[in-house]
């Protein structure tokens, strides 16, 4: 007799396509990822998300993706929600420079976003690697926390390249320490503070350093580089879209705020990852670490408003279907929610908090109806078999981000529970 229809369609899509997987152990063997080889097919772009940072299976599920992509597929670089600027010494370390005790000092004023594991495992495979995998790091500087570690690297440059413009950049600097801190949970609220006249200067001076910078381009490269001068730049360009978003992010908590006017960190971070491709050899392939919410290839949108554009959405608008989004997920557990506390070392406390069951309509659900644990599945046939009845939220932290899975993601990879990381210091595995 017949089995009966699945009263979830895309349950029963998912129990008769999804892959299960064996291991979470980063060390494991790697056979069971296998069916991802087919998932991703040429793809040069592989997006590794989470819905919740600082959360141990992520962690580990990240690590083990890392190994067969760059073991199995041949991937060669690994970008990752981290400073572009900060990203440049933290690649040499992964090269071999230095000891290994000194990536401690690199991550120290760092968010503990699970960095620095994929950076030993990657200087311990170069140590003995044919070719070996460079790190890039693409956000704005400090992820929004301080536009420091960008404009200290410009300042050295003008320096040497144009003394002139040395007033403008020390402008911006010093304005810029008055309000520098460890993330944007506490720089935003402190730029906020700052009076408007000192907010308006720090713009105007980015503002005109970033126009001369591309007005006087070619002085620039006959007096250095061109390399020099494209990463001074790209620099640049991220203290901007950094002292841009908090405006964005005042006006967000105001009520003021402009339509997805903090889409800018976002743009800046396809922006990178664009950068970084166009300057590797012919035929690299990328391994991109960063949240869901970046990786996503749709709007986000709150309760119906259009918040922003992720990263995902300008990369598959730049790469199309070289581009695929494996989204990160968990059916239950627990996660760590990120409460703004001025007075945290980040400026934000981590609160271990239960989930709820999954919500109807959920891909989170889909994956518990059908039965399935740890176990990956690649949605891009399910778009043209079940356009109108995917799932239209997915997992973000402790609430569920409506959006349409089908087309923001290539791909979920979900376990059945995640557990927040017991340490949150970085460089340490949980």
């Amino acid at each position: 007799m017949p089995a009966s229809p699945h009263p979830d369609p895309f349950a029963g899509w998912l129990a008769r396509h999804a892959a299960p997987l064996t291991h979470l152990d980063p060390e494991a063997p790697l056979d069971d990822l296998e069916p991802l080889r087919d998932l991703i097919g040429d793809a040069r772009v592989v997006a590794i998300g989470e819905h919740s940072h600082f959360i141990d299976e992520f962690i580990r599920l990240r690590r083990r993706l890392l190994r067969f992509l760059v073991e199995r597929c041949g991937f060669t670089v690994l970008a990752f929600e981290y400073g572009f600027s900060e990203g440049f010494p933290l690649d040499a370390w992964a090269q071999g420079q230095g000891t290994d005790d000194d990536l401690t000092a690199h991550l120290a004023e760092a968010v503990p976003v699970g960095v620095g594991d994929p950076l030993r495992w990657i200087r311990r495979h170069n140590a003995k690697a044919p070719r070996p995998v460079r790190f890039a790091g693409i956000d704005i500087p400090a992820a929004g926390g301080s536009l420091l570690p960008a404009l200290t690297p410009v300042a050295d440059y003008l320096r040497q390249i144009d003394p002139e413009a040395l007033p403008a950049v020390q402008t911006a600097t010093r304005i810029a320490e008055s309000f520098a801190g460890t993330s944007a949970a506490s720089a935003a609220p402190a730029w906020a503070r700052l009076p408007a006249a000192d907010q308006d200067a720090l713009t105007a001076a980015l503002t005109r350093l970033l126009i001369r910078f591309r007005a006087v381009a070619p002085l620039y490269v006959s007096r250095g580089d061109r390399h020099a001068y494209d990463i001074a730049l790209r620099r640049l360009e991220g203290a901007c879209q950094a002292d841009y978003g908090f405006r964005a992010m005042a006006g967000l908590f105001a009520g003021t705020g402009l339509t997805a006017d903090t889409s800018a960190r976002d743009v800046y971070m396809a922006g990178s990852l664009l950068w970084h491709l166009e300057r590797c050899e012919p035929g690299t392939r990328i391994v991109l670490a960063a949240h869901n919410a970046h990786i996503q290839k749709a709007p986000i949108s709150f309760n119906g408003q259009l918040t922003g554009f992720p990263m995902g959405q300008h990369l598959h608008n730049a790469l199309g279907d070289a581009y695929f989004a494996l989204g990160l997920t968990s059916t239950g557990g627990h996660t760590g929610e990120m409460i703004r506390d001025e007075q945290a070392r980040f400026g934000f406390r981590i609160e271990d908090t239960a989930l709820q069951p999954p919500e109807p309509g959920s891909v989170e659900a889909a994956f518990a109806g059908a039965g399935l644990g740890l176990s990956i599945a690649g949605l891009r046939p399910a778009r043209t078999q079940l356009a109108a009845t995917g799932p239209d939220r997915i997992r973000l932290q402790s609430t569920f981000l409506h959006t349409p899975v089908l087309d923001a993601f290539d791909g979920i990879l979900h376990t059945p529970a995640s557990t927040v990381a017991r340490t949150l210091e970085e460089g340490k595995a949980p």
